[in-house]
C-alpha cells in the first residue's frame, strides 16, 4: 500500500500536547512530536518500508505503529482512496488560501462540541478551555470607557420614512464622497438604528438584548467604534459607541484622511468618507455560551448582518455606505484601545455624502462585457 502525507493538514501545540488534525475527513489525534518526521517522510507516494528508509534513527516497530496512528486518524492516505481523492480536490479549490482558511472552514464543519483529539486523557483537545469558561461570570452586556471624556448624543428618531423597495435598490458601495461634514444628528440616528438596544429579554439566566440585525444568540458580541473625519460638532479622533447611554467616548484624539487610507490597507477611497465605523468582537461574550470554536463562524456572519443594516440605514439617511474587509488589524486595534486577543476587529464600515457623479463607480456591463463572460457551466 502507497501512502501520502495529506495535503489538507494541521499540526499544532495545544495544553501541552502535539496534536496532528487532518481536515476535513480526519480526526485530531494526539502523538509524539516525532509524528511529524514521519509524515514528512511521506511527502510524496511511498511505502511504508521506502519512508523508513528516511528514518533510519527511528526502530521499524516505532514506523510502523505511527504509520497505522496516522492512516487511522486521516493523516495518511491510500493511493486511490475516496479519501486522497477529496483530499487532492480540497488542495486544488483552496489552494491560494490555505492553510489558515481551509483549516478554519473544514475543522469547523459538523462540529457542536468541543473537538476531540484522541490520546488525551481529559478526551478533549479543548476540555480545558471550556470548563473555564462555564465556570467564569457572564460578561456585561455592554462595553463602556467610564474614564473617557463622553459626548451624549441626541435623541432624535431617524428619518425612515423612504420606501423600502427603493432603498433596497439604491444602496450601492460608495467609494465618491462630497467631503462635506456629515451632521452629528445624522450620525446619531445612524449608531442608534444600527448598534442601539431595541428591547431587552430574559434568557433564563439574565438580560440580553436585541438590535434591527439577527445576532447568534442574542449575545451581541460586537461593539462599534467610530473613526471620525467630517462630522460636525464632533472632532477628528476615534470614539467608542455606548448603545447603553447612546454616547461616544473619545479614545484618542485625531484622525487624518491619510491615517483612514493606512489604517485600511493604503485603499484610497477610505480617505474621503465622513467617518469610519469599526466592529469590533468582544469574544468572551459569545464564547461563554458556546465554547466550540464553530462559534467564531457566528461573529463573522454578525459583522455582516450589522454591516448590510448599516448600509441599508445609511442610504436611508441619504448617505453613502461603503465596507471593506482590507485593514490593518494590529493598527486600528491600538487605535481603538482593543486588547487585539479578547477584543478584536473583524470589520470596517464607513459613510459620508456620496459624490453626484462617482469616478470610481463600474460603468454598467454592455455587450462586450458580456461576450467576454462565462455566465452558465456548460
Amino acid at each position: 500500500m502507497r501512502l501520502r502525507r495529506s495535503r489538507c493538514l494541521t499540526c499544532y501545540w495545544h495544553d501541552s500536547t502535539f496534536v496532528v488534525h487532518p481536515h476535513p475527513h480526519g480526526t485530531p489525534t494526539a502523538l509524539h512530536p516525532a509524528a511529524a518526521e514521519i509524515l514528512a517522510a511521506f511527502e510524496e507516494w511511498s511505502t511504508p518500508d521506502e519512508a523508513a528508509e528516511h528514518l533510519g534513527h527511528l526502530t521499524p516497530d516505532t514506523v510502523e505503529e505511527a504509520v497505522r496512528t496516522l492512516v487511522r486518524s486521516g493523516a495518511l492516505l491510500a493511493r486511490g482512496s475516496a479519501a486522497a481523492q477529496r483530499d487532492e480536490e480540497i488542495a486544488g479549490q483552496w489552494g491560494a488560501w490555505m492553510p489558515e482558511a481551509s483549516f478554519f472552514h473544514y475543522a469547523t464543519q459538523d462540529v457542536y462540541d468541543p473537538p476531540r483529539a484522541e490520546g488525551r486523557p481529559d478526551g478533549g483537545a479543548q476540555g480545558t478551555g471550556a470548563a473555564a469558561l462555564a465556570e467564569a461570570p457572564p460578561p456585561p452586556l455592554f462595553t463602556g470607557y467610564p474614564e473617557a471624556p463622553r459626548l451624549l448624543l441626541p435623541r432624535r428618531p431617524a428619518r425612515l420614512g423612504a420606501p423600502f423597495e427603493q432603498v433596497l435598490y439604491d444602496r450601492r458601495t460608495h467609494r465618491d464622497f462630497t467631503g462635506a461634514p456629515v451632521p452629528v444628528e445624522t450620525l446619531s440616528a445612524l449608531l442608534a438604528t444600527v448598534f442601539g438596544p431595541v428591547d431587552f429579554i430574559d434568557c433564563g439566566r439574565g438580560a440580553l438584548y436585541r438590535r434591527t440585525s439577527p445576532q447568534g444568540g442574542s449575545r451581541q458580541e460586537i461593539d462599534a467604534y467610530v473613526g471620525v473625519l467630517e462630522v460636525s460638532g464632533l472632532s477628528a479622533g476615534w470614539y467608542h459607541y455606548d448603545g447603553l447611554q447612546h454616547a461616544l467616548e473619545l479614545l484618542s484624539e485625531g484622525l487624518t484622511p491619510a491615517e483612514a487610507a493606512h489604517l485600511c490597507a493604503d485603499q484610497p477611497w477610505a480617505a474621503r468618507p465622513a467617518f469610519l465605523v469599526v466592529l469590533a468582537a468582544r469574544l468572551e461574550r459569545m464564547s461563554v455560551k458556546y465554547p466550540t470554536p464553530r462559534a467564531y463562524r457566528v461573529c463573522l456572519l454578525d459583522a455582516g448582518h450589522l454591516g448590510q443594516t448599516f448600509a441599508l440605514t445609511a442610504t436611508a439617511l441619504g448617505l453613502g455606505p461603503a465596507q471593506t474587509g482590507a485593514f490593518r488589524d494590529s493598527a486600528i486595534a491600538g487605535r481603538c484601545g482593543l486588547d487585539n486577543t479578547g477584543h478584536t476587529p473583524l470589520y470596517v464600515l464607513a459613510a459620508g455624502h456620496p459624490a453626484p457623479a462617482p469616478q470610481d463607480a463600474p460603468p454598467s456591463a454592455g455587450l462586450p462585457a458580456f461576450g467576454s463572460t462565462a455566465l452558465l457551466d456548460r
